[in-house]
């Protein structure tokens, strides 16, 4: 039997994002749910007291809710809380899948004062990779993007059950390669990468795309996750 799917979304974004591939999934055989962080429900919802340990308890109250060891994917920015609720979860993960991210360690942005972080869609443009996306799918990321909490960038978490360690866990890597994303955490200036050389149990996957592949390859990310759960994968590619 498959392990159920716990999918997170990064910066911006709600369940809502992860729709392609919860369809896949659900095809598969998995059990597979996705969830939206507190704060980022609507865009008139009142951020400024959500905190990054809301999104951490957020995030083990959905795995503790299965009832059996699940697989925890976390795309971006949630590459930070997803880690932090691996280090509580240690006897209830079967394995984590990054998402173009990482386990990341500390704050993703201490200084950030903002009660949120807006999306501004210049900067991301320039600073991202959007390959193979189409431009209703760019045009409903503006539309839909709800502003990120201040105080999740700010907020860090005591990493204590060095179990977490042991995770098994997969990058399934589509802006930068396998290879850069190895060569960038060896380095050891990036935050969002700190958690890579800590890891015993690594898989790799390389998957050119965007940094939004539950849009731009859906199917092939959904194979990714149901492998990985164990799940037909096959019925995927």
């Amino acid at each position: 039997m498959a392990h159920p799917v716990i999918l997170v979304p990064g910066f911006w974004l709600g369940a809502w994002a992860w729709e392609g591939v919860l369809a896949e999934l659900t095809r598969a055989g998995c059990e597979a749910q996705a969830l939206t962080l507190p704060g980022l429900e609507a865009a008139d919802t009142e951020r400024s007291g959500i905190t990054f340990e809301d999104h951490v308890d957020a995030i083990c109250a959905a795995v503790e809710a299965t009832g059996r060891p699940t697989v925890l994917a976390v795309h971006s920015g949630a590459g930070f809380s997803g880690y932090a609720a691996s280090d509580r979860l240690t006897d209830r993960l079967a394995a984590m899948v990054y998402v173009d991210t990482a386990p990341g360690v500390g704050a993703m942005d201490p200084g950030f004062d903002g009660a949120e972080m807006p999306l501004d869609w210049e900067s991301l443009a320039a600073e991202e990779n959007l390959d193979g996306l189409s431009e209703e799918q760019l045009q409903t990321f503006r539309a839909r993007a709800v502003p990120q909490p201040g105080g999740v960038l700010r907020g860090a978490a005591d990493l204590v059950n060095d179990a977490r360690r042991d995770i098994p866990s997969t990058f399934v890597c589509t802006s930068f390669t396998a290879e850069a994303y190895r060569d960038y955490a060896a380095e050891g200036t990036m935050p969002w990468l700190a958690g890579i050389p800590e890891l015993t149990d690594t898989t790799w996957i390389d998957l050119p795309t965007s940094h939004w592949p539950m849009w731009s390859r859906p199917r092939e990310l959904a194979a990714v996750i149901a492998e990985v759960a164990g799940a037909e994968a096959s019925a995927l590619t």
